[in-house]
């Protein structure tokens, strides 16, 4: 009986050693994962956890007409660029007058011409989604159609642009509808009207598009222009003429309301 009892007494023994051996080993482990979680949460160390993108800011979805400056105040938008030849020129002639405007792009005219959406920037003004097909019958589409449009056309601008973001989205031909606009103004752009159609893109002379403009200012204060689609030449010229005119009537400008 002495023998067994001793046999077994020898066995509990390296077992109670072992499980001594194990605890010391986790509560080193342990302590050891603690410093390491506590070197990493510290503000200089190199393994501080990455900080979360901002989310996007979802703004009004109702469609924007309204000028953010008080007062007599019109917003000059610029459709369906940027263009390699013309769109610097409106450039040039808006400088030339110290006039912002907002300019809608289709997706790949600002992917093939990021120089040019960057000079758009650069020079103050503001940028508008304008999908990236310009289909004006996006309203009949479903919306996984609308979706890929409106959102890769925004991806492509601001990449172009380097960092500015698009503020804006304008469906072609105003081909809105309920869930377009919600997912524009999800992504932190508001839907864009307009008030007063120049008919610039109708190949009309410059003095129909000056006519047809100062006619229709008490429509409200968003004008529609194009820098793109054609030969834009008309609009140049008639953007020379009626930016001082404008001015002269007392008109200030703004941007579209967000």
């Amino acid at each position: 009986m002495a023998r067994r009892f001793g046999i077994e007494g020898g066995i509990i023994g390296v077992a109670a050693a072992a499980v001594v051996s194990l605890a010391a080993a986790g509560a080193l482990a342990f302590a050891q994962l603690q410093a390491s979680e506590a070197e990493a949460d510290s503000p200089g160390s190199a393994q501080q956890r990455p900080e979360r993108a901002p989310k996007i800011a979802p703004v009004d979805p109702s469609i924007a007409h309204a000028s953010d400056r008080p007062g007599r105040s019109l917003n000059i938008t610029i459709d369906d660029g940027p263009d390699p030849v013309w769109t610097p020129k409106v450039l040039e002639v808006l400088k030339k007058h110290e006039v912002k405007a907002v300019f809608c792009m289709i997706g790949p005219q600002a992917k093939a011409h990021p120089d040019l959406v960057k000079q758009v920037v650069a020079a103050g003004h503001k940028l508008c989604d304008h999908t990236t097909s310009h289909n004006t019958g996006m309203d009949h589409q479903p919306q996984s159609y609308q979706s890929q449009q409106i959102l890769d056309a925004q991806k492509m601008i601001e990449d172009a642009a380097g960092g500015a973001k698009v503020e804006y989205y304008r469906a072609p031909g105003g081909a809105f509808t309920p869930y377009s606009r919600q997912l524009a103004a999800d992504h932190g752009m508001r839907p864009l009207g307009w008030n007063v159609d120049s008919k610039d893109f109708e190949g009309g002379s410059v003095a129909s598009i000056e006519a047809t403009v100062r006619g229709e200012l008490t429509n409200g204060p968003t004008v529609l222009f194009h820098d793109g689609g054609g030969n834009r030449a008309r609009t140049v010229e008639s953007l020379e003429r009626l930016l001082p005119w404008m001015k002269l009537q007392g008109y200030g400008f703004g941007f579209p309301e967000r």
